[in-house]
């Protein structure tokens, strides 16, 4: 029989891009009324509590590997806790679609760090593929519409920023399974550490750790923090399940379902031939990621 991990690896990417890409529109509604670093003391801390809740059995029967803690710990620094707090910024200063084209860079970063410290192979058709992918996303995303016209070129750091991190953390996550190959026990490790941080920052900010604000706004970032978290739990699932050369590219296509979602709600997405030609950009990326 044939190894289905590689196909399993490639469903968890796709469905991790799906609940990721919903989250970057979801937390327009929620940033009408509560900052955004409040909203990632709000969102973060919801998932986290959800995991905790079925972390019994989710985790039954299985044995924490101490020596791997502290790798995914380091990853909960950064990924989901300071990508969330500079997407969220990102996403009131650029709007979602700036903030999903820069972020669509991370696999840039994943997929460097792979073969140079995880030695995998990377075919050339899978290297035309990602920055086909990459390309036809940044053709549909890149285009300053109606609610973008005020932003600063400095911005562009935060989801550059929140690009690099979250291009670091799929190797280092990596790393840590081949240690303790749990992705679930990984990602719950990670999210308690994100949530650590993003509540000591809001005490710092606020001088309390629970986030003030509506409670039409408190429910907002708390569904985007359950989204967001099943997204980045599924990554977790994608890169213990494959090469990251295969499951980052995947995974960045996620701002195509931003794109769609923002066409329906936020009305600031219209059907045109450039954005036409951008997804059968990306789709023609992906098929090559896949061939090669």
């Amino acid at each position: 029989m044939g190894d289905n991990r590689p196909m399993t690896a490639v469903f968890f990417a796709f469905a991790s891009a799906a609940f990721l890409g919903a989250g970057v529109v979801l937390t327009q509604f929620g940033l009408r009324t509560i900052h955004p670093l409040s909203g990632a003391a709000l969102s973060i801390p919801s998932f986290t509590l959800v995991f905790l809740l079925l972390s019994p059995f989710l985790l039954y029967g299985e044995t924490v590997v101490w020596r791997a803690v502290p790798i995914f710990a380091a990853v909960g620094f950064g990924f989901p806790a300071a990508v969330t707090l500079l997407s969220f910024v990102s996403n009131r200063a650029l709007g979602p679609v700036v903030t999903s084209s820069l972020g669509n860079l991370a696999p840039l970063f994943s997929v460097a760090l792979a073969v140079l410290i995880l030695h995998e192979p990377l075919r050339l058709m899978q290297f035309v593929g990602l920055m086909v992918a990459i390309g036809g996303v940044l053709i549909i995303t890149v285009n300053r519409t109606g609610n973008m016209r005020d932003w600063k070129t400095w911005a562009l750091l935060l989801p550059l920023g929140a690009a690099l991190l979250r291009g670091i953390a799929p190797p280092v996550i990596k790393i840590g399974l081949e240690i303790w190959p749990n992705p679930i026990g990984a990602g719950l490790t990670g999210y308690i550490f994100s949530t650590l941080t993003v509540l000591t920052l809001e005490r710092i900010r606020n001088g309390h750790f629970i986030a003030r604000g509506p409670n039409v706004g408190r429910l907002w970032f708390a569904l985007t923090g359950i989204v967001n978290g099943i997204g980045t739990l599924l990554l977790y699932l994608a890169v213990g399940a494959g090469p990251v050369t295969l499951v980052a590219p995947l995974i960045a296509t996620y701002p195509l379902v931003t794109v769609g979602l923002s066409a329906l709600v936020l009305a600031n997405v219209r059907i045109t031939p450039r954005l036409v030609a951008g997804v059968a950009m990306t789709v023609a990326g992906v098929a090559l990621i896949l061939a090669g």
